[in-house]
């Protein structure tokens, strides 16, 4: 089966628990409710909330040759996700992160990445590269083996090809980040950070600023999210903010990750920019509804709903 978007990057099992009241003490148990294992990683999460929409994608990258890597590449294909990309390196364990929820507060992580480190080029088959229409690296900064001028050379080849190039990025503390950036936004159509990560790597605090620097790194279309405070969204000739959809907010786990599958989603079926964030704002409202990165992600009949009967706004930015 040929497929419409391509998603590379990083794959993991997060075990992630029901908020709890408070951090333990030291040698302290806290009670949550649940815990419980689930999808977790760009790529991974980002392809599973499309196939959730209906589109047809194949998910790139490595995992461990162990139980959690089973795990991961299980319940791609249980969610009619292709998983033929997905390389089983032994030797080397399956990214993990413990995804620590306390009542009122932001997620704690706690990351092994694993066999994401060990990807390159070469684990991303040509073919899906020559067929996608959107080509999504997702995890960028924490991939080291991409880092290179052959990803550059494939996000060329893909555009030359008619397809949009989408990237989304993980900061991890390398200082030398947007060196790493300039090397590959240049090819790159639409790029995806939030507003921490933005903030740190460019130095800037103004949002619009941060756009504009990862502009002139050579992005076309920049989108930066902001979690309660919406988004804002700069390109050649549109300068956009966009507010957030009404929501019951549970846990913000993955709602990165929904919104670029909804924005591209919105770019596979030839929405404008404003169309793009309206889809990737539901995603993103539908993600927070629980603690996991997929569980509750609407289907492209949740969402079109949904949009249906909630306003958006959207304003242009002067």
């Amino acid at each position: 089966m040929n497929i419409d978007c391509l998603c590379a990057g990083i794959l993991f099992a997060d075990i992630v628990c029901t908020p709890i009241e408070r951090l333990p003490q030291e040698g302290e148990l806290v009670v949550s409710e649940r815990i419980s294992l689930n999808l977790g990683g760009c790529a991974a999460n980002t392809a599973l909330d499309l196939a959730k929409l209906g589109v047809k994608v194949g998910v790139a990258g490595c995992v461990g040759d162990d139980g959690f890597g089973q795990f991961v590449v299980d319940t791609l294909r249980r969610g009619d996700v292709q998983t033929d990309g997905i390389h089983r390196l032994p030797g080397y364990n399956t990214a993990s992160t413990m995804v620590i929820n306390v009542r009122g507060q932001d997620r704690r992580f706690i990351s092994s990445l694993g066999a994401n480190t060990r990807m390159s080029v070469e684990h991303i088959p040509e073919t899906w590269v020559r067929e996608a229409k959107v080509f999504y690296i997702g995890g960028y900064l924490m991939l080291p083996g991409l880092e290179t001028e052959a990803l550059v050379e494939l996000f060329r080849a893909a555009r030359a090809g008619g397809a949009k190039t989408v990237l989304d990025v993980v900061y991890i503390g390398n200082p030398r980040s947007m060196d790493a950036l300039r090397l590959i936004l240049p090819e790159t159509d639409v790029f995806l950070p939030n507003e921490d990560e933005a903030r740190v790597i460019t130095g800037r605090s103004n949002v619009l600023e941060q756009a504009e620097a990862f502009r002139a790194a050579g992005a076309r279309t920049v989108v930066i999210t902001r979690g309660e405070n919406g988004c804002v969204l700069v390109g050649d000739s549109v300068r956009l903010r966009a507010g957030t959809y009404p929501t019951e907010f549970v846990g913000g786990t993955g709602a990165g990750d929904a919104f670029d599958a909804g924005y591209i989603a919105g770019l596979l079926w030839g929405e404008d920019e404003s169309g793009c964030l309206r889809w990737g704002s539901a995603l993103g409202a539908s993600c927070v509804r629980a603690v996991s990165a997929t569980e509750s992600v609407f289907t492209r009949q949740e969402a079109e709903e949904f949009i249906r009967s909630h306003a958006l706004p959207i304003d242009p930015i002067c």
